[in-house]
């Protein structure tokens, strides 16, 4: 894995979180589209990392992101009430910080 893409998928974590937390006031439905796709390519990139890291599917964070990317799909949007999505955006904000301090760069490094 490369620097700069363990980087990008810090900050698109940290830019995702701010966005699922500022979902506690209300938005333009356009602001939900775009932390759809923001939310669904940020856990897209943590699955394929997570993934990277031992090559097998018994890796909780594997499944952790696969369901994030899943729930925020943007082409086949998943249609829930507007408590339901606070209480999921609020989860998966809680989620993504925490992968910040427990799924850690140095699980990354090749050893080459």
């Amino acid at each position: 894995m490369n620097m700069s893409m363990l980087t990008a998928f810090t900050v698109a974590r940290i830019v995702a979180i701010l966005m699922l937390l500022a979902t506690i006031v209300g938005h333009p439905y356009s602001y939900y589209t775009l932390l759809r796709f923001i939310t669904c390519g940020t856990s897209a990139l943590g699955c394929y990392l997570a993934f990277n890291i031992n090559k097998s599917l018994e890796n909780i964070w594997v499944w952790i992101f696969g369901a994030i990317t899943f729930l925020f799909n943007p082409l086949i949007p998943i249609h829930l009430d507007k408590p339901t999505w606070g209480i999921i955006d609020i989860i998966t904000a809680i989620t993504l910080l925490s992968s910040l301090f427990l799924f850690r760069r140095s699980n990354f490094i090749t050893k080459e």
